[in-house]
């Protein structure tokens, strides 16, 4: 139940970054990163019947039908939710805080925000197994009755939408959607390890009774230990591999320095940790 409500409040709180900056900084900017919001700013200038946000409305839902049709279980409670959600909040901000135009005139500092914040939310769902929904419930049945490559499906549908602004508006409009895209495929991988990041040790020491308590019962961390040799002295050492956050890490580095002066220890960051305690297979 913790990790429901955990992943719950997550799903909402990326959800919520991913509509603020589509709304306050893609919309009114006309920016055109790709994806669902990309294609209503498109669809909002062409047909200016509708604004963005209904656009975006009606392709989250078209997308969700169409995933309840052609998905089975997997579609999950996390894609309807979010999308949901998604479609939800931008179109409700268009009622409580209407736009006539860009927050502000720098149009470069609206180009930070209109990728950043979309670019955080959209890692913090990924890292949940979760999505705003639009293309990427496309992408999914499109991995169940193809053989495509999806990432770069996807990447070239959401390049064609950006391209598409250089002559839906202008051409500084459309290099800003093209230079927006490529910061936002950056900054979600950044994020998502980022999220991730933990700390590998390697210590070999002639102390590890000390070390491994201090390992399990203070940081409540797991170790695996083995006996070595020192190839220089020919002395017996041990080996323990431990892995852990970086908070974590930064108190049994310290300690392992008071309580083995010559210890050495080997630090590197680590993304991707499958086992008890981490990600499952």
């Amino acid at each position: 139940m913790k990790k429901k409500a955990t992943d719950f409040l997550l799903m909402t709180f990326g959800t919520v970054l991913v509509s603020v900056g589509t709304y306050f900084f893609k919309f009114p900017n006309h920016f055109s990163f790709g994806g669902v919001s990309g294609l209503s700013v498109v669809l909002g200038q062409a047909f200016p019947f509708l604004s963005p946000g209904a656009w975006n409305t009606i392709f989250s839902l078209l997308f969700l039908v169409l995933g309840f049709v052609f998905l089975d279980r997997g579609f999950g409670f996390k894609t309807v939710y979010c999308s949901l959600l998604f479609a939800g909040l931008t179109q409700g901000l268009e009622y409580i805080f209407p736009l006539a135009g860009p927050l502000t005139d720098q149009k470069m500092l609206e180009l930070i925000f209109a990728a950043a914040l979309p670019a955080v939310g959209s890692a913090i769902l990924f890292n949940i197994d979760a999505s705003s929904g639009g293309t990427d419930i496309l992408a999914m049945i499109m991995r169940k009755f193809t053989r495509l490559n999806i990432g770069k499906a996807l990447l070239l549908s959401d390049a064609v939408i950006a391209l598409s602004a250089l002559f839906v508006f202008d051409i500084q409009t459309g290099l800003y959607s093209i230079v927006g895209l490529v910061m936002k495929s950056f900054l979600v991988d950044m994020v998502i390890e980022n999220i991730n990041m933990k700390k590998s040790f390697t210590i070999v020491t002639t102390h590890p009774e000390e070390v491994c308590e201090f390992i399990n019962k203070n940081l409540h961390r797991g170790a695996t230990i083995w006996q070595a040799k020192g190839a220089f002295t020919d002395k017996p050492h041990w080996v323990i591999l431990s892995v852990m956050s970086r908070m974590q890490a930064a108190a049994l580095r310290n300690y392992v320095k008071n309580a083995d002066a010559h210890a050495f220890m080997l630090i590197s960051n680590a993304t991707t940790i499958v086992g008890k305690g981490f990600r499952e297979m």
